[in-house]
């Protein structure tokens, strides 16, 4: 009889681009956690959110964000998240669903060339770790 998974709370990932801050470092592994009740509903509170909708995806991923970099879970603000460029905020939006919706961040798809399916983790890690 095989062990359940560990709850996994916890997920790396390499950004397609990376975040560019100020100082002109690049910054592109990261890790982000799984959102609480309490992430999801602080944020409907946020002046920036109520007069934008749109920007509950931009305060939401400042909460759950741990680290982009070099910068630790508390330099990860709204602002850097804004500074992202657009392919990164979708690759960080795609994982937080998969992560809160799914529970997991593996993605099945298909190669082009050969036609063969498989599944790749989203969130990265080390070459051959599950």
């Amino acid at each position: 009889m095989s062990r359940p998974e560990p709850l996994r709370t916890v997920f790396e990932f390499e950004l397609p681009r990376g975040y560019l801050d100020p100082a002109g470092v690049l910054h592109k592994t990261g890790a982000m956690r799984l959102a609480t009740a309490r992430d999801e509903l602080l944020p409907l509170y946020d002046d920036r959110v109520r007069s934008n909708p749109a920007y509950l995806t931009v305060v939401l991923l400042s909460r759950v964000i741990t680290r982009l970099g070099t910068l630790e879970e508390d330099d990860v603000r709204a602002s850097v998240v804004e500074n992202l460029f657009a392919s990164d905020l979708a690759f960080l939006q795609d994982l937080y669903r998969r992560i809160n919706t799914e529970g997991h961040s593996r993605a099945a798809v298909q190669c082009p060339a050969c036609g063969e399916r498989f599944t790749v983790d989203l969130a990265g890690g080390r070459q051959g770790a599950s």
